[in-house]
């Protein structure tokens, strides 16, 4: 048989039955139970031969009850999974014998039964009940209304009411419609403009008339004007001799004129001196004799002031003066380098399956001619210009392009990716992602030629 365990918890109930009923119970707990006809037991029996006044049937002997009988006790004990006869114990020896006593430990699971004086004593160990906690009087109580904050519940209702009608209020409302923009108010649109240059009509050039000498563009009369630009005209001299001397005397006081009049042999004259020796004076005369006009003056308009050289000789006269002009000077026409580039477009790297590759390629090849000015642009300035542009940009679920960057420009120039990010930001394609799909587009530049 197992030793037994110390019972801790349990209680010992311990029962009187006679007659097939229960005349007395008791509930114990370290405390021992004597019974016999004394007034002071724990379990009061009729007076017996074999019983004395008292009799300690249970003892607690360190947190452990034993059960303690002698030869004229009959009964039965159960314990473990051993049911052992009073007799057979005693026999056996599997109870401590202590003088006229026997003494044997009991397991909190045990439970038997003895026969003494004419009466059955039963027991066996319970775990004992739970006892009711003191409740305080109904005016002492504190309910939950008297101990909580009011005003702080107050304002978390209201605030909790008011968060769920505004998000009520949301859920059933209608979202508000989306305005489509039209052409004016979309951000960057160009339009390119070809302008068709007229082709100019050349004029016929004039042949020009041979010098005439002095003495005939003196007889000769002059010009007539074309009739929208008539002036009126101021009386002219009767002859040519008289004209002249009136032209002459015009002219004498002017005083560059008077010095450029003077033609004198040797040294050159006063003409000479001004321009100097270096300046060209014979390219200056020539330049000057398809002038019309100009006749020899007499030597008395050097007299009425201007300067005279040593020797003799003739001075230059102005005849009349505006008439006629010189020839026709052609300067030719300006002439423009025609600058063409050339683009090419790589793969694209594309982040998302929502956009076809091939179609954002089409797309963009539609557009290569916009991309291709920003290039020319800057060519005519560098003709070396070339190099690469990778241009990463997200294509919006609206399907309009945004957070543009220039990730490479190996053209050594700002202004084309600068260019090229204000021609992209116009772009709307026709895809509609989920998300913002990230897309890195090259573009290969070189001159044509």
């Amino acid at each position: 048989m197992a030793s037994p365990q110390p019972q801790h918890s349990k209680l010992l109930r311990v029962g009187l039955i006679q007659g097939g009923r229960i005349l007395d119970e008791r509930h114990v707990q370290r405390e021992d139970i004597t019974i016999g006809h004394d007034g002071k037991n724990t379990l009061i029996l009729p007076p017996h031969d074999d019983l004395p006044a008292k009799f300690a049937l249970f003892e607690n002997r360190n947190n452990q009850y034993q059960l303690v009988f002698d030869d004229t006790m009959q009964g039965r004990v159960h314990q473990g999974k051993d049911d052992l006869d009073l007799a057979r114990v005693r026999q056996q020896g599997l109870a401590q014998e202590r003088g006229s006593v026997y003494v044997l430990p009991l397991e909190d699971t045990a439970r038997g039964k003895v026969e003494v004086g004419g009466v059955t004593l039963f027991f066996q160990f319970i775990p004992p009940q739970e006892t009711e906690k003191p409740a305080l009087p109904p005016g002492v109580k504190g309910g939950a209304w008297k101990t909580m904050d009011r005003a702080f519940f107050g304002i978390l209702a209201a605030s909790l009411l008011l968060h769920m009608a505004w998000g009520v209020f949301i859920v059933s409302s209608a979202p508000p419609a989306e305005p489509e923009l039209s052409l004016d108010e979309l951000e960057d649109r160009f339009v390119r403009a070809e302008i068709i240059p007229q082709q100019r009509t050349q004029e016929q050039p004039v042949a020009e008339a041979a010098p005439a000498s002095t003495d005939d563009a003196a007889e000769k009369p002059a010009e007539k004007k074309p009739p929208t630009e008539a002036k009126p005209e101021s009386p002219r001299p009767a002859n040519s001799a008289q004209q002249r001397a009136e032209l002459a005397k015009k002219v004498s006081s002017k005083g560059l004129l008077k010095i450029l009049g003077s033609s004198g042999g040797g040294s050159g004259g006063a003409f000479a001196d001004i321009l100097g020796s270096g300046t060209g004076g014979n390219e200056i005369a020539e330049a000057l004799a398809g002038a019309g006009g100009v006749g020899v003056a007499t030597t008395e308009a050097l007299a009425a002031g201007g300067p005279k050289g040593g020797g003799t000789g003739n001075v230059a006269s102005i005849g009349e003066v505006g008439t006629r002009g010189g020839g026709n000077v052609d300067l030719g026409t300006k002439k423009e380098v025609a600058v063409v580039g050339r683009v090419k477009d790589a793969a694209p790297e594309v982040d998302s399956s929502d956009v076809d590759r091939e179609a954002l390629s089409r797309y963009v090849k539609a557009r290569l001619k916009a991309i291709q000015n920003c290039y020319e642009k800057e060519l005519k300035r560098n003709p070396n210009l070339k190099g690469k542009v990778v241009v990463r940009f997200n294509i919006k679920p609206s399907g309009r392009t945004g957070d543009i960057d220039v990730e490479e420009n190996t053209l050594g120039n700002e202004a084309v990716g600068s260019c090229i990010r204000t021609v992209i930001r116009s772009w709307v394609f026709p895809f509609k992602p989920d998300d913002e799909v990230p897309v890195a587009y090259p573009f290969v530049f070189s001159p044509a030629g």
